[in-house]
């Protein structure tokens, strides 16, 4: 992908990017009046959802195209760039024809292909950033081929918003957060901008800060924070949305590190990492041999692969030790599973030869 800087004019290049506004426009007044309050704390880029895709139907589906001449009216009056999210070709239009400044692809809409490619055919010729947000399940390959699908059609100010992954479990986030998707989508393309969205990630406001301060931590350029006038008076998304004056407080509080600090002091360190990453992989490969062995006796004495009572007290034990050790315990579980997986799959290849 050819990638160009997703800034708007007059916008300062130290991060973080910040991009803030109600989850969704509901009225002009709460529109201007949020809006009012986030300019004078210095926000240059005001979000407003005006199409909002709900989950089950009858609930709070966005105000329309009525919105869009509110965000008109807050370039006019307070010079702020606006935003919103489109999900389908007519989105698009709409919101161009009104002159905003920059347009995101929702996590719905970014696992859908046809919708994805809609969109993109739409926006050809146009010279705006464009956002794409991560899919709702945890799908690297399916977030890539959305930036690709708008870099096909000739934009290059793209960038990625990271918001998290659904689950069905219970947690304490609302989405998981599984920064290693984002991490590696970074590596894979180290010029495309990530932008965090706190919000959606933890669901509630007392967790906006400490998301916002770990995507600084792992070098993220920029944040995405839902904030209302009256958040508990919000038509959606009530609990996640922070008031202007506490998001000033939350950027006032992080530490934005240096990105550009040279690391050569820690050549020595990263020098023993190297060595002892052999060693582990040594220590797998003879592991592995002992595996194939027990496979072979296995397959001479006709007994199944999976020894249930065996694989439990292996994860039990080793979990336990990792914990005494002061490692994450789900560390350890993520790590002994893929070895297992692993020992199992060798020993199903002895078995069918």
């Amino acid at each position: 992908m050819e990638l160009e800087s997703i800034l708007l004019p007059g916008m300062d290049a130290k991060r973080p990017f910040l991009i803030a506004g109600p989850c969704s426009a509901e009225t002009e007044e709460q529109v201007m009046k949020t809006t009012k309050e986030l300019a004078a704390n210095g926000v240059k880029i005001l979000r407003a959802g005006i199409w909002k895709p709900r989950t089950k139907p009858g609930g709070f589906e966005g105000v329309g195209s009525e919105g869009l001449q509110w965000l008109k009216k807050v370039k006019q009056e307070t010079g702020m760039y606006v935003s919103t999210e489109v999900a389908t070709e007519k989105h698009v239009y709409e919101a161009l024809k009104y002159g905003v400044d920059l347009l995101w692809v929702g996590a719905r809409t970014t696992a859908n292909p046809f919708a994805v490619q809609e969109i993109a055919d739409a926006l050809k010729g146009v010279d705006i950033p464009v956002l794409v947000k991560n899919p709702v399940n945890p799908d690297l390959e399916l977030w890539i081929g959305a930036l690709e699908r708008l870099s096909n059609a000739g934009l290059k100010k793209l960038g990625a918003i990271h918001r998290g992954f659904s689950s069905y479990d219970k947690k304490i986030y609302r989405n998981l957060p599984q920064w290693h998707i984002p991490i590696e989508l970074k590596r894979r393309y180290p010029n495309l901008p990530i932008i965090c969205d706190p919000s959606h990630i933890g669901g509630k406001r007392d967790l906006v800060l400490p998301l916002s301060q770990q995507a600084m931590d792992l070098n993220f350029d920029g944040l995405i924070i839902e904030t209302h006038c009256n958040p508990d008076e919000a038509w959606s998304d009530a609990s996640q949305q922070v008031t202007p004056a506490k998001l000033k407080e939350i950027m006032d509080s992080l530490v934005i590190r240096d990105s550009k600090q040279t690391t050569e002091d820690l050549s020595a360190l990263r020098k023993q990492i190297d060595e002892l990453d052999d060693q582990l992989l040594e220590l797998l490969a003879k592991r592995m041999r002992v595996s194939q062995e027990i496979g072979t006796f296995k397959k001479e004495h006709n007994m199944t692969i999976v020894q249930t009572n065996r694989y439990d007290e292996i994860l039990t034990k080793r979990i336990n030790q990792a914990s005494e050790m002061g490692m994450n315990p789900e560390f350890m579980r993520v790590v002994l599973e893929a070895i297992h997986e692993e020992s199992v799959r060798q020993q199903v290849d002895i078995m069918n030869k």
